[in-house]
């Protein structure tokens, strides 16, 4: 595999970059990472309490480690310092009863089953 880049590694100011808002009400993003196919990606996300992933199918595999809060779907909670991660194919919603603040790591994008308040 070819590196585009002259070094082997790529640092990113994760503390200098800005949050970006969702289509999620209370769901913010920093992209970390994305693959050259534009399909796979991490990303850092921080969640208000209360906030609501509506339900959504997941095309590749997904990752998440939560560093504080919690996230709920109807399988269910993982906790701060836990990680858990999702089948391709898998359906499922997730809130947040108390905020979070989490890592994931996706192989492709989710496919939202409801509309979002942009739609």
């Amino acid at each position: 595999m070819e590196n585009e880049s002259a070094h082997g590694s790529e640092y990113v100011d994760v503390v200098g970059m800005p949050w970006q808002p969702t289509p999620f009400p209370g769901v913010d993003m920093k992209l970390l990472y994305q693959a050259p196919d534009g399909k796979g990606f991490t990303a850092l996300f921080r969640a208000e309490p209360g906030a609501r992933l509506p339900l959504h199918r997941h095309t590749g595999v997904e990752q998440s480690f939560v560093i504080e809060g919690s996230l709920v779907d109807h399988e269910g909670t993982c906790t701060s310092g836990n990680f858990v991660w999702r089948h391709a194919g898998s359906v499922h919603e997730a809130h947040t009863p108390d905020g979070v603040l989490a890592i994931g790591i996706f192989e492709g994008p989710n496919e939202f089953l409801e509309p979002t308040e942009t739609e």
